[in-house]
């Protein structure tokens, strides 16, 4: 089969699962799709702000936010925003509640609350050691994505609050705060179609159950070896970790490098 693009989840993908660094191999491996004229695109839980280190890799297509924000270079080909009215209302509750809540635009924020289990959860899903900056009238901004960092019990307690909104978990203390479904398979047709690539055409890489639909889309959907055992159960090909150069391995294995 002849691939024309490859889809990247980031952290834990191109970067080491553990320490969050991107390799000289991984930089080298983007270089050389790039060169055998393979177009190379980033799906990530991360803000726009937060991709500077991926655009460095020469990545310039993006798909951030869970796959409610896409940009090719500075153009938008695809994006979903809350109601402010909505956000405000969320944003409200959880200031009363004493919950955390992160809010994904451009930029990362949060509501201000802190926690040890909300400290943990963003070094774990986006490599950061302190808490993003605080923005107490980011409901009337473009919110992209919106996380809420709870437990079950806590997350049910949203669900009942808010019967029109969609909690959907995708870390053991985060649950996105959805108005419709957004998912990065959204966004991925959305990229093919702009290139006029058909989804067969087109490999994808992944390690955590935000990364599931995107596998079951791409012509070869690969886990890495740290994924977990539900994104392995549906991908093509379960490689080597990302701390064991498992990308490398992948492409050499399909032939694609």
């Amino acid at each position: 089969m002849s691939y024309k693009i490859v889809f990247f989840d980031v952290d834990g993908t191109l970067t080491h699962h553990e320490n969050g660094t991107i390799s000289s191999k991984t930089r080298e491996i983007v270089k050389s799709l790039k060169h055998k004229g393979l177009k190379i695109v980033a799906a990530t839980g991360r803000p726009l702000s937060l991709c500077e280190e991926i655009r460095e890799l020469g990545i310039d297509t993006l798909i951030t936010a869970n796959g409610a924000f896409t940009v090719h270079n500075e153009e938008v080909i695809h994006k979903l925003s809350m109601d402010k009215h909505v956000a405000r209302e969320v944003f409200e509750y959880a200031a009363s509640q004493n919950h955390g809540l992160s809010f994904y635009t451009k930029e990362l924020s949060m509501n201000g609350v802190k926690d040890d289990n909300i400290l943990k959860a963003l070094k774990e899903t986006l490599s950061l050691s302190g808490y993003p900056q605080m923005n107490e009238r980011i409901y009337v901004e473009d919110i992209y994505l919106m996380c809420l960092y709870a437990n079950e019990e806590t997350a049910e307690q949203y669900a009942q609050r808010f019967p029109q909104l969609l909690f959907k978990r995708w870390h053991p203390f985060i649950v996105s705060v959805l108005q419709e479904e957004i998912t990065k398979s959204v966004a991925i047709l959305k990229v093919l179609d702009y290139f006029n690539i058909h989804q067969s055409e087109a490999i994808a890489f992944g390690d955590g159950e935000n990364d599931i639909d995107m596998i079951e889309l791409a012509g070869l959907g690969i886990a890495m070896g740290n994924s977990s055992d539900k994104l392995k159960s549906v991908a093509d090909f379960v490689t080597k970790k990302s701390s064991e150069d498992g990308i490398e391995f992948a492409l050499k294995k399909f032939k694609v490098l």
